[in-house]
């Protein structure tokens, strides 16, 4: 029954670090900048004044959409690597979230 409790008070705080993880995705050699937290939720855009323009608009928003799926994958793998040592051992399916 410990073992439960220990890991249960783990999994919530891996849940509070995984909230307050932060990662960046970038596209266009740097041009284009997101930000997401561990939610996956957009906490920052950053947009080179370069591509402000009418003209720039259809690679702005490829720009945007590469940056985004960049962030993301960067989150899932920090937080793959951030549960891993607490579901080590259990017959957990892949791609099962879990609590997180």
């Amino acid at each position: 029954m410990r073992e439960i409790m220990d890991m249960i008070k783990k999994a919530k705080e891996m849940q509070e670090e995984i909230a307050n993880l932060e990662v960046t995705g970038s596209s266009g050699a740097g041009l284009v900048n997101i930000t997401l937290n561990g939610q996956g939720n957009i906490k920052a855009i950053k947009i080179d004044s370069s591509l402000m323009k009418p003209e720039e608009s259809e690679i702005l928003e490829d720009l945007i959409i590469a940056a985004h799926n960049e962030a993301k994958a960067k989150i899932e793998t920090a937080v793959a690597q951030k549960t891993q040592g607490l579901t080590a051992g259990l017959p957990i399916p892949p791609g099962l979230n879990l609590w997180f």
